[in-house]
């Protein structure tokens, strides 16, 4: 039987979740990929793999998609690794600069920098890593994933993209589901549910596997990051969506 290509994003924070694909009988049953976000949805997109941990604004671009697990990546306030950084405050910003590696985290930007901060500052695509760089004056950047946890310890001021998401809506965010492009076997979903929740009873074990001096891990993975997908971050989803749609 063909295996079931999986693909995830190779950042830090999926780290708990991948954990169980190495411990549960499911991995005998996946092709496991790994790639930045926008990567990942990439090969959805296009039926190169048919599970993903996918940026959740790309939910509308499929043709058909199921939300087959009961995790993902989230928050509920401060998320650490999703933040627009300056030298300056938000009102006195008169460009961005947006991470080409994600689109959630850049329409929540978008969100955000509209309706909550109120902010008219010019909106640029980053072309590349370098744009990092271009983080200086009036100039900021938002940066996601394990570069946003270096760039907290380089920008004078941290604009929390979850903690600003949670004030303006009162709601908590969800960033990436585990969304399938074609229905699955309901065992293989059961299996994949249980591999998830393996990395989330080892967190110990997940931080010791992955020594990182930048961030405190433990924190990260059990204050910042929320894995499981409850019926707010439903509410989250579907919230975002229609703002994506209203645009």
């Amino acid at each position: 039987m063909r295996k079931i290509k999986v693909a995830a994003v190779n950042y830090l924070n999926t780290k708990p979740l991948l954990y169980g694909f190495r411990n549960h009988e499911v991995s005998k049953q996946i092709e496991l990929v790994e790639a930045y976000p926008a990567q990942v949805a990439e090969w959805l997109i296009n039926d190169e793999v048919d599970v993903a941990l996918v940026p959740v604004a790309v939910i509308p671009k499929l043709k058909e998609h199921h939300i087959i697990s009961e995790y993902g990546i989230g928050c509920e306030g401060a998320v650490a690794s999703v933040c627009l950084f300056s030298e300056v405050p938000i009102e006195q910003v008169e460009k961005v600069y947006l991470d080409y590696q994600s689109r959630t985290s850049v329409q929540l930007a978008k969100v955000l920098l509209k309706e909550y901060w109120k902010s008219k500052a010019e909106l640029i695509e980053a072309p590349g890593e370098t744009y990092r760089n271009e983080i200086k004056g009036t100039t900021a950047g938002l940066v996601i994933g394990d570069r946003a946890l270096q760039q907290r310890l380089k920008s004078k001021y941290i604009y929390d993209l979850g903690e600003a998401w949670e004030a303006y809506t009162g709601l908590p965010f969800l960033f990436a589901a585990w969304v399938s492009n074609k229905s699955l076997p309901i065992e293989f979903i059961r299996a994949f549910n249980e591999a998830n929740a393996i990395g989330l009873l080892n967190i110990d074990t997940v931080v010791a596997e992955n020594p990182y001096d930048v961030y405190d891990l433990k924190t990260y993975y059990t204050e910042n990051i929320s894995y499981t997908l409850d019926l707010p971050k439903k509410q989250a989803l579907q919230l975002f969506l229609s703002k994506l749609t209203a645009q």
